[in-house]
C-alpha cells in the first residue's frame, strides 16, 4: 500500500467535514461526506489488498474491534448489498461456488462509526490507511463488490488431487532404519 497510517491536517479537516464536533466525538455520522463497509478483520484485510494489488487502491481505511473499516463513495452502503444479493455472493453464489463474502455491515444515512484518535493514542480504532487530503477518493459499491468477490476467490483453496481415502492406513515412513 501506498498510503500512510498518519492523518494529516488535510485529512483531519475532511472528516471535520462530516460532523461538527470532530475533536469531542469518537464517532462521525456516515452518509453525507463517506459512507464506510465494515468487513471481518481478515476478510477486510483481502479486500484492501485486492484493491491496491489489482484494483485502483482505496480511500480511508481504519480497523475497530475485529473489524476493517473501508470509508466508501456516499450511497454504498444503500448500493452493495442488494449487489451482492444479485451476485449471489452472499449465500454461496450460483453454479456451486463455494466461497461466500461473509457479512458486511453497511454503514450510511442515520449511522456512525468509530474514528481512530488522531494523536494514535488511547482507541481502540487505528487507521490503516489514514486520509491525507481534503477530498480523498472513496471506492463505489461495484468496486467494494469486484473487492469482496476478488477476497472471497483468494480464500478459497482449490486441490487438483483426490479426496483424502479415510479409511487407508498411514505409515510414518521418516524413521527409517
Amino acid at each position: 500500500m501506498s498510503s500512510s497510517s498518519r492523518i494529516t491536517p488535510d485529512g483531519t479537516a475532511w472528516l471535520a467535514s462530516a460532523g461538527t464536533y470532530l475533536r469531542h466525538t469518537a464517532a462521525l455520522p456516515c452518509g453525507s461526506v463517506f459512507d464506510v463497509v465494515s468487513a471481518p478483520a481478515l476478510f477486510g484485510r483481502r479486500m484492501l489488498d485486492r484493491l491496491w494489488e489489482d484494483g485502483p487502491g482505496s480511500g480511508p481505511v481504519a480497523v475497530f474491534r475485529g473489524r476493517t473499516l473501508l470509508f466508501a463513495a456516499p450511497g454504498t452502503a444503500q448500493r452493495l448489498p442488494s449487489l451482492l444479493a444479485w451476485e449471489e455472493w452472499g449465500t454461496g453464489g450460483p453454479s456451486g461456488r463455494t466461497a461466500a463474502v461473509p457479512p458486511l455491515l453497511c454503514h450510511g444515512v442515520g449511522d456512525a462509526v468509530p474514528l481512530p484518535d488522531p494523536s494514535g493514542e488511547g482507541s481502540d480504532a487505528r487507521w490503516l490507511v489514514a486520509p491525507d487530503t481534503l477530498r480523498p477518493w472513496l471506492p463505489g459499491p461495484e468496486i467494494l463488490l469486484w473487492a469482496a468477490v476478488r477476497a472471497a476467490r483468494a480464500g478459497v483453496r482449490i486441490s487438483i488431487s483426490h479426496p483424502a481415502d479415510q479409511d487407508a492406513k498411514v505409515y510414518d515412513v521418516s524413521r527409517r532404519r
